[in-house]
C-alpha cells in the first residue's frame, strides 16, 4: 500500500505497522495520507476479520511532525482539494478511520504514543501497552487543542474531568496510570504479539456477529435506553439462523475449526435497523 506503513495479512488479519521508524513514526502529511488510506482500504477487505496496529523502531508514534509547521500545506483547509470536504476531516480520518473500521482493531503501544500519535491509539477498540510505554495528549505543548477524532473516541474510555486534565496539562502518562484511568485495556511485556494472537482468535469467530457487535457498543453507548435496546433486537435478527451463525453452532457441536463466509459489511453506514 505504501512503504509509510507496512501491511500484511494472513488468516484474516491484518497486521499494519507505521513505518517511519528513523522519525519514531512522526506523523508528516503523506503518514497522514497512508494511514487513512490503508484503513480505508482495509475496510473494503470482507475476508479480514480483525487488525493489529503497531508501529516499528523505539515507539509505536512519538506525534506530529514539527517539519509540518513550516510546510504550507499543513495548515490549508482540511477539508480543501483532496481532503474530502466533510467530517471527520483530513486530520481526524487517521484516528477515526479505526473506529469507525468494521471490525476490531487492536493497538500495540511500546515507546511513546504522543499527541497525534496517542490520538490514532484511541481510534482502537482495545490497546494492549508495554509496561515502560509513555502516553500524552501533548497538544497543549503547541498550543493548540487535540484535534483528530479525539473528543469522539477519548470520551467512552474515562471521565470528563479526567479527559480535561489530560488536555489541559499535557502530561506524560506510564502504562500503570494508563491502566488504571482505562486509556489502555491491559498491559504486556508483547504487546505486539499477545494483540495478535488476541486478533487471531476473533478471526475464527462468526464475523457478522463481532461487526454488529462492535456498531452495537458504539452506536448506543451513550445513547438512549430504548433505543439501544432496539438496537440490540434488531441486529440480533441480522445474526440469528444466518449461514455463518449456523456454522458457529454446527463447528461447535462437531468439534472442529468453523468456516465462515465473508462478513456482510464494510462500513458502518450500510448497518440499518431496518
Amino acid at each position: 500500500m505504501t512503504d509509510l506503513l507496512t501491511v500484511d495479512i494472513k488468516d484474516h488479519v491484518a497486521d499494519v505497522r507505521l513505518n517511519r521508524a528513523e522519525k519514531m513514526n512522526a506523523l508528516s502529511l503523506p503518514m497522514f495520507e497512508a494511514i487513512t488510506k490503508t484503513g480505508q482500504e482495509l475496510a473494503q477487505n470482507k475476508d479480514i476479520r480483525a487488525i493489529v496496529l503497531s508501529g516499528e523502531g523505539r515507539g509505536f508514534c512519538a506525534g506530529l511532525d514539527t517539519e509540518n509547521f513550516t510546510d504550507p500545506d499543513f495548515n490549508a483547509d482540511p477539508f480543501g482539494p483532496g481532503r474530502g470536504g466533510f467530517y471527520p476531516n483530513f486530520f481526524q480520518l487517521p484516528g477515526y478511520v479505526w473506529k469507525k473500521m468494521p471490525v476490531p482493531v487492536i493497538c500495540a503501544l511500546h515507546g511513546v504514543a504522543y499527541g497525534g500519535g496517542f490520538q490514532i491509539a484511541l481510534g482502537a477498540d482495545i490497546r494492549i501497552a508495554h509496561p515502560n510505554t509513555k502516553m500524552s495528549i501533548m497538544e497543549i505543548k503547541w498550543g493548540l487543542i487535540p484535534d483528530m477524532s479525539t473528543s469522539q473516541t477519548l470520551r467512552d474510555l474515562v471521565r470528563v474531568d479526567v479527559a480535561k486534565e489530560l488536555t489541559f496539562s499535557g502530561r506524560v502518562v506510564e502504562s500503570d496510570e494508563a491502566l488504571k484511568l482505562g486509556l489502555v485495556t491491559s498491559i504486556d511485556e508483547n504487546p505486539r504479539e499477545t494483540a495478535l494472537e488476541m486478533a487471531r482468535a476473533i478471526a475464527k469467530r462468526n464475523p457478522n456477529a463481532i461487526t454488529y457487535a462492535k456498531y452495537l457498543f458504539d452506536s448506543t453507548w451513550h445513547g438512549d435506553e430504548f433505543e439501544g435496546l432496539k438496537a440490540e433486537e434488531r441486529l440480533q435478527a441480522k445474526v440469528i439462523k444466518t449461514p455463518n451463525q449456523i456454522e458457529a453452532v454446527m463447528s461447535e457441536l462437531e468439534g472442529r475449526a468453523a468456516d465462515y463466509a465473508q462478513r456482510d459489511v464494510t462500513t458502518f453506514d450500510d448497518v440499518t435497523l431496518d
